[in-house]
């Protein structure tokens, strides 16, 4: 391989990291909406960041947000011991996680509707005949009124 074809290559590998990889506290938010309802412990909480989508997930990393919560006092936890086997940490929310866990929506449908602009422009210029270009314009158009 030329040292040219192994700058694109790395160049390549740096860009699919950068847009698979969402960024570390983006956990946060589906943490706390996992407990919003409902008190889990951790391996409960990584299979429900799995259902979300998040395809690789650190279990240590996991851990050490849900610590780092607690310290924050968005999250609380307690020792579990009424099953058979080991204790585990059960965690659930705090009044303070769940008013961050409001901010955190904020912020995330400012994104989603940056998110939605982006697609509407990309669908009119790569597929200008689309039927879903034509409808999500139709239903902006209504929203407007």
């Amino acid at each position: 391989m030329s040292e040219n074809q192994d700058k694109k290559s790395g160049t390549q590998t740096n860009l699919e990291k950068a847009i698979t990889g969402a960024p570390k506290n983006f956990m946060i938010p589906f943490l706390l909406l996992s407990l919003r309802n409902w008190n889990l412990h951790g391996y409960k909480l990584i299979q429900q960041l799995m259902s979300f989508g998040f395809t690789s997930v650190d279990q240590g990393n996991v851990y050490r947000t849900l610590r780092q919560l607690e310290k924050d006092n968005l999250i609380k936890s307690e020792w579990d011991t009424s099953s058979d086997g080991p204790a585990r940490r059960i965690y659930s929310i705090t009044d303070a996680g769940e008013q961050y866990l409001k901010m955190w929506a904020s912020s995330l449908e400012q994104y989603q509707n940056m998110l939605n602009s982006f697609f509407t422009m990309y669908t009119d210029m790569f597929f200008p005949f689309s039927t879903s270009s034509k409808q999500q314009k139709d239903e902006s158009q209504k929203d407007k009124k």
